[in-house]
């Protein structure tokens, strides 16, 4: 039988193995993504409005992020956890929650990268004239947010996009362990080597479907929040 039609049976007829490792997948990418969005959106917006003396090198170290090879962090996420590093005692080498970590570092820069960016370009007559109409700070902050609200989902887009197709860092910290640290991106190396070509085009298509579906919902949200008016 053709390889993509095989691929697509495995998919249409819910296999077990192939459906498992797509929620394992899901599971761990969802609580990465969100891991790095409550850490890196509140520092890229953070640093984007604060002014403070040491704000360049600041802002120079969270645009180098976007550079770091991915295979490193996994590394340095493996020295930590590992028996002789620093948190060897808790044992989350090879689990989800060691691929949490890895992945989570990997996509922080990215949402606090274009933020921090979006929140820049912010004209500065938005907040003086809030304040000048009464407004407090935190309701000049508000508003101002909501004017670049579009390039914020942007940066929760580019912390997905840096984390879904991800290999290296999750099967170093992994292990690429069948039930457990098994997802997409090693299982398609995995199969591929193998042999296996139908289950790696399966698990590749449903990854580009995921990668799009994903990409498409945030494109609405941030569409939709620009119809909103500024000023309730």
């Amino acid at each position: 039988m053709d390889p993509l039609l095989e691929a697509l049976r495995l998919i249409t007829s819910g296999d077990l193995y192939v459906w498992n490792v797509i929620l394992r997948s899901l599971q761990i990418s969802g609580l990465s993504l969100g891991l790095a969005v409550v850490i890196g959106l509140p520092i890229g917006v953070a640093v984007g409005l604060a002014n403070f003396r040491c704000r360049m090198p600041v802002v120079a170290l969270i645009n180098a992020g976007l550079a770091f090879p991915p295979v490193v962090v996994g590394l340095a996420v493996f020295l930590f956890l590992s028996r002789s590093g620093p948190l060897g005692e808790l044992g989350l080498l090879y689990t989800p929650l060691a691929m949490i970590a890895a992945q989570a570092v990997i996509a922080g820069p990215y949402v606090a990268a274009v933020s921090l960016a979006a929140v820049e370009g912010i004209p500065p007559d938005i907040a003086l004239q809030a304040r000048s109409l009464g407004a407090s700070r935190w309701q000049a902050i508000m508003l101002q947010l909501r004017e670049v609200r579009t390039s914020l989902v942007a940066a929760v887009a580019a912390g997905f996009g840096a984390i879904i197709s991800e290999v290296g860092a999750v099967m170093i910290v992994g292990g690429n362990i069948l039930g457990e640290t098994r997802v997409m991106t090693t299982a398609i190396v995995l199969e591929t080597r193998r042999g296996n070509f139908e289950v790696a085009i399966a698990m590749g298509v449903v990854l580009m479907m995921i990668a799009l579906l994903v990409n498409v919902l945030l494109l609405i949200l941030g569409r939709r929040s620009m119809r909103r008016p500024l000023i309730a």
